[in-house]
């Protein structure tokens, strides 16, 4: 409401044409003392003497119950304080004139409920603006698009459920970004994913809020200096072992959500009964995740590998060691070297590059040490090894000893010596000849499919030859033994084999 002035008054007074003219008149004075005698009422001029706190360029109008910006704010003011009043509508109005050199705006406890999308086209030098503790619920599209110079965003404590994922995108220069304590049930990864975040922003927070699942493969992959300001403790999160894994990781890397707020991070177990319990007891009773380790980065021979500094702040500089404390210097022969945005090229990758590399990051106020763990496979990305793993090797090793063997037994052809039945008729075989050869002979093809479907057994009790020997013939007559003496290497050969065999297959049945 503004001022009333006398051309207020007249229209007024003629919007009452059923009062004569000194009831119209009595009403209008009544108002305008009324208006006097509660000059903590909406609508009035800045008055620094009375009503606000103006010390130099800083204007503090806390705690004076009003309903309405001031008007006739000076040009020059850089901080406005109007928190802690009953302000509930922001217009595209609230000021008439451009105020440039404003820089803090603080509107926090107040019952806002409404901002309109021109609300700040007259202040878009803002770098600290608190809307904390209203009634907000929704954040629309243009609300801050003016706001490019903004670094610090207070929305905390508010009723907001909507957030228009464009609602941000302008804020080029955001650094601080709090909306905690609200409805939000969506993670607004948005601000934060590689291509389409703030780049200056370090600090999101959205704890507190509705959200019940993560993004957390992209989460994984943020830098240490981005998940180092990113709160989500006190959510709706559903367990899974991902999570404890992800958060597990931050606690050894010392982020501050985990180190900060670590009985905080709960999650709800799945289930009817709705349970909630901390996210680091999943590793025990309640899911029993398996223990969290950090892993090695793994390349191969030859190849070009990227180690990354991954500190928690931003613009440090960095130094890297080798393993066996040998430092990285630059215009050296070394394989690796110290890339501009800090981390260490090692091409091409050899055997020996496995180790623990240590990264010193330093700046003015901010030391810190990380070590990364390099294991190099000993072969080519391809897969042509230059050295095999011992193990493998005897394998290979063993399955071609067992392939000779067996070319050996069964393909080297029979030579002449060894075929004790070349030259016998059919009628001649013995049982002497099918036991040297193991294999068939391949001479004449009826005698081998006959000697297929024959078999004998041999019994030991009436077989018993000379110093108790099996003799495979059984008793044979003297005749019989005075026929074979006449071919003395025949006899020999056979007296061999029998002897011979004689001890392996006693109680087996023989084909013959």
């Amino acid at each position: 409401m503004l001022l009333p002035s006398s051309r207020s008054g007249d229209h007024l007074l003629e919007t009452l044409p059923h009062w004569n003219k000194s009831q119209r008149w009595a009403i209008f004075l009544s108002l305008w003392l009324a208006f006097l005698w509660l000059p903590e009422t909406a609508g009035f001029t800045l008055n620094c003497h009375k009503m606000c706190i103006c010390a130099s360029n800083i204007v503090s109008c806390s705690k004076m119950n009003l309903s309405v910006v001031p008007t006739g704010l000076p040009h020059y003011t850089t901080v406005l304080d109007l928190s802690y009043n009953e302000i509930v509508l922001l217009r595209s109005e609230w000021t008439s004139v451009k105020l440039p050199n404003l820089h803090n705006l603080l509107l926090n406890h107040n019952n806002l409920h409404f901002l309109s999308s021109e609300a700040f086209t007259y202040v878009k030098h803002l770098r600290y603006l608190d809307l904390s503790s209203n009634k907000l619920q929704m954040l629309d599209e243009f609300t801050f698009e003016p706001l490019v110079n903004l670094e610090i965003l207070l929305l905390y404590n508010n009723q907001i459920s909507q957030i228009d994922r464009s609602a941000f995108i302008t804020m080029i220069n955001l650094q601080k970004l709090y909306l905690s304590q609200n409805m939000i049930s969506r993670f607004p990864m948005e601000l934060i994913k590689e291509r389409s975040r703030l780049e200056k922003l370090t600090l999101l927070d959205v704890s507190s809020n509705k959200i019940k699942v993560l993004p957390i493969d992209e989460l994984r992959t943020l830098p240490a200096w981005i998940k180092n300001g990113l709160y989500f403790h006190n959510n709706s999160l559903l367990c899974h072992c991902d999570l404890y894994t992800l958060l597990a990781h931050w606690e050894i890397r010392k982020l501050n959500p985990v180190l900060d707020f670590k009985d905080d991070h709960t999650c709800i177990l799945p289930g009817p009964q709705k349970t909630q319990v901390g996210v680091f007891d999943l590793s025990g009773e309640s899911m029993n995740c398996s223990t969290f380790k950090e892993e090695a980065e793994e390349t191969y021979l030859e190849q070009t590998v990227h180690l990354k500094c991954d500190t928690r702040r931003r613009n440090m500089v960095k130094t890297w060691m080798l393993p066996g404390n040998v430092l990285v210097s630059h215009g050296s022969n070394q394989s690796a070297t110290v890339e501009p945005d800090g981390n260490l090229k090692i091409s091409p990758v050899r055997s020996e590059d496995s180790g623990t590399y240590t990264c010193f990051a330093m700046s003015e106020n901010f030391n810190e040490t990380i070590y990364v763990v390099l294991k190099v496979h000993n072969f080519t990305m391809h897969g042509s090894g230059e050295t095999l793993n011992t193990a493998y090797t005897t394998l290979v090793g063993c399955l071609a000893s067992v392939v000779l063997v067996l070319m050996y037994l069964y393909l080297t052809p029979c030579r002449c010596f060894c075929c004790p039945n070349k030259g016998k008729t059919r009628g001649e075989d013995s049982i002497h000849s099918s036991m040297l050869s193991v294999t068939p002979t391949h001479e004449d093809p009826a005698l081998k499919a006959e000697l297929n479907r024959h078999v004998a057994f041999m019994d030991s009790k009436d077989s018993q030859g000379q110093n108790g020997k099996l003799n495979p013939n059984g008793d044979e007559d003297e005749d019989d033994q005075d026929a074979e003496a006449g071919s003395l290497m025949k006899g020999k050969r056979k007296k061999s084999v029998a002897e011979s065999i004689s001890s392996v297959f006693s109680d087996t049945p023989m084909v013959v």
